[in-house]
């Protein structure tokens, strides 16, 4: 594995503005933040995507994801926030460790996440559907 600048703040060789800590997962300010209050939560077990972590990881992550997700909301007085996790490149992935951002959101801040809403037909729906299933099993 090449180097990794998540594993290398986790380890402590790379310094954060950390604000929550627990056995499996970290949390710390985002160097690059999109708003104040921007929030980066990892689990520490290195994973490039979540479907490459641990089932156990992935559950205490998102108990701390929660918990830190609530802490910055009251801290920043932000009337909402975003949670943002992107899995590979063709979904926007850049940083190779599995992380969460949480980003505080206040009225009339400018930021977008949106996207054009598609139309899912009946019958598309039925056979997505049943291919989900199946991968499921």
């Amino acid at each position: 594995m090449d180097t990794c600048i998540v594993c290398d703040i986790v380890s402590g060789k790379i310094p954060a503005y950390k604000v929550f800590e627990n056995k499996y997962a970290l949390a710390f300010l985002d160097i690059n933040p999109a708003s104040e209050g921007h929030v980066l939560v990892i689990p520490k077990e290195h994973g490039a995507t979540l479907s490459d972590i641990s089932e156990k990881n992935v559950k205490e992550t998102m108990g701390a994801v929660q918990t830190v997700a609530r802490a910055v909301e009251k801290a920043t007085g932000a009337a909402g926030y975003n949670i943002l996790q992107s899995n590979n490149t063709v979904a926007g992935q850049t940083v190779f460790h599995v992380h969460f951002h949480i980003i505080p959101r206040t009225e009339g801040d400018g930021l977008s996440f949106g996207w054009k809403p598609g139309k899912l037909e009946k019958e598309a729906g039925k056979t997505l559907q049943a291919k989900l299933k199946r991968a499921l099993q």
